[in-house]
């Protein structure tokens, strides 16, 4: 067995082993497909007040500019989908079979990736200890890991490295789990064996952007950043426009509905990682259906109910501005 071949095997299987449920290589090329898409997207201002998108054009498209003679990228997914979904309500239609469940419409929403801890950090830690095991099995590797956090094209990695297929949401895509995972990389300084990109799955579905509330998918395979829920609730500091009234469909924090009607997210599986557990204050906010316990949180309560999560992002602030603009919608 070749060097490359043996150390393309460890990674994959340690991977495996600290939690990861995909992991694909792939050469760390300029990202030549991309750049003009990436520079009309910015230049329609599609990225909205992230003005970060604009930043360290170069990095995003070249990642031997983030790690000095990198030669492979390792994607990696991981799960995060919930045994419970609180953010599900039924329709009459389907209401009669969930009868036994007794769910009841929910007064706000909040997006699944948010239920358990920060998974930054969660993650991050994962990938730090396989760049460590990288490092004593195989000898002096140089590299970096990545979450969310750095000029780094991820879905575009992960579609290289076999990972899946960017759909018409443009969300990341495994025929085998559906959507709901966190993209993660390393860049390293060391030549493995490289997989193969699969093909696009989406066929003719157009779900995600026949139900986005904010038509924020303005063609196939483009969503307008300045235009998403996610957008409106997490990033934007400003007041929401007042002609998104209406429009959020309950959302306070992110938004899943482009995931939740893709039909290959019927194969996605709860997830095994206690860190993303929600905590039992957490649970009974998200099953409260009082609007008041919403509307009246105090400091005290949100940072005991969102301790350790993604959410604290917003704020309390920014929180109670997401709450009071759906509830006056």
């Amino acid at each position: 067995m070749l060097n490359t071949e043996k150390n393309t095997l460890f990674i994959k299987q340690k991977a495996l082993e600290l939690g990861f449920d995909f992991c694909g290589i792939s050469k760390a090329d300029f990202l030549e497909e991309e750049a003009p898409r990436l520079e009309n997207w910015l230049k329609n201002n599609m990225q909205g007040q992230m003005s970060y998108m604009a930043n360290h054009f170069d990095k995003r498209l070249n990642p031997t500019l983030l790690v000095e003679g990198a030669k492979s990228v390792v994607s990696l997914l991981f799960n995060y989908f919930p045994e419970t979904d609180f953010n599900k309500s039924y329709n009459k239609e389907n209401q009669q079979e969930k009868a036994e469940e007794k769910l009841t419409e929910k007064p706000f929403k909040i997006s699944k990736y948010a239920y358990g801890e920060d998974y930054h950090f969660v993650v991050k830690e994962r990938l730090k200890l396989l760049l460590e095991a990288i490092k004593q099995e195989i000898g002096e590797v140089e590299g970096r890991a990545f979450v969310d956090s750095a000029p780094v094209m991820d879905k575009v990695w992960a579609k290289k490295s076999g990972a899946g297929w960017i759909g018409k949401n443009s969300n990341l895509i495994n025929k085998n789990k559906g959507s709901f995972f966190f993209i993660a990389e390393l860049i390293i300084d060391l030549k493995l064996d490289y997989d193969a990109p699969t093909k696009d799955y989406c066929g003719t579905c157009t779900r995600c952007i026949d139900a986005c509330p904010t038509s924020a998918i303005v063609a196939p395979y483009v969503v307008d950043g300045s235009r998403c829920i996610s957008y409106f609730t997490i990033e934007l500091k400003e007041q929401i426009p007042k002609n998104m009234s209406g429009t959020f469909d309950n959302w306070v924090f992110g938004c899943d509905i482009c995931q939740d009607v893709c039909p290959w997210n019927r194969f996605s599986k709860p997830h095994k990682t206690p860190e993303f557990t929600p905590n039992n204050d957490f649970t009974q906010l998200m099953t409260n259906s009082d609007k008041k316990e919403w509307l009246e949180i105090t400091d005290e309560t949100f940072k005991k109910v969102f301790k350790k999560s993604a959410l604290k992002r917003t704020k309390l602030e920014g929180f109670k501005r997401n709450i009071t603009f759906v509830n006056e919608g």
